[in-house]
């Protein structure tokens, strides 16, 4: 098992990404911090695989923590969780030895996606040889995370954020008309997120004629 440290300070949220982790196959939480002290004193006492780090922090911010790691000799690799999008927070953070930048908000899926190319890279990086090795355990850890030609990720992303804004669901109509694009776009999107498993059609019943159909990204046990 991979184990990971989850960084943040917001409690909903920190709950919400220690069940998509524990949700992945191979990998198992093995603490909480809710600020980069606490982070810090953590890993000094119980050194973990991998940290899913927030860059905002209230006490310090995520790269300091993650500089003060490395100046401690604490080698684990990094995900960066952060809603920044500016270069210089993405070049100190390739800098600072982070492997993979989560952007906020985000869905399971895409979560999921990163921690999978993470397990593949670390099972195969003792299989290196040559160049040519190197650069296909890299390719795998960096690889393309876009949807489906035809499907844009900042659409996909947007019809996500309204999805887990309304936990009664959503009809196709209603996110069109949330997002701006065609009810039959809204469908597409959708039903792709159906199919990675994020959202659920949910029929409601109550006019006449077939139900309507919803949809919700269903909500944890």
């Amino acid at each position: 098992m991979i184990s990971v440290l989850v960084v943040e300070d917001e409690q909903i949220t920190a709950e919400a990404n220690r069940v998509y982790v524990e949700r992945v196959p191979g990998f198992e939480v093995a603490g909480v911090a809710r600020s980069g002290g606490e982070a810090l004193r953590f890993l000094r006492a119980r050194p973990v695989d991998l940290v899913l780090l927030d860059l905002y922090l209230p006490d310090m911010h995520g790269l300091e923590v993650c500089r003060a790691a490395r100046a401690g000799g604490l080698l684990c690799d990094v995900i960066a969780v952060t809603s920044a999008r500016d270069l210089a927070t993405v070049r100190s953070a390739v800098s600072l030895g982070v492997s993979q930048y989560l952007l906020k908000p985000f869905t399971y899926a895409t979560l999921a996606e990163k921690l999978t190319r993470h397990a593949r890279f670390r099972e195969e990086a003792g299989l290196i040889v040559g160049q040519g090795d190197v650069d296909r355990v890299l390719g795998n850890l960096r690889g393309s995370s876009e949807p489906p030609k035809g499907l844009a990720r900042d659409t996909l992303d947007t019809v996500a954020a309204e999805l887990s804004g309304r936990p009664e669901g959503l009809t196709a109509q209603a996110v069109a008309d949330a997002t701006g694009v065609s009810r039959v776009t809204a469908r597409r999107y959708l039903e792709h997120l159906v199919e990675l498993g994020v959202a659920v059609r949910v029929p409601r019943y109550g006019g006449v004629g077939r139900p309507e159909l919803l949809y919700r990204i269903p909500m944890e046990s």
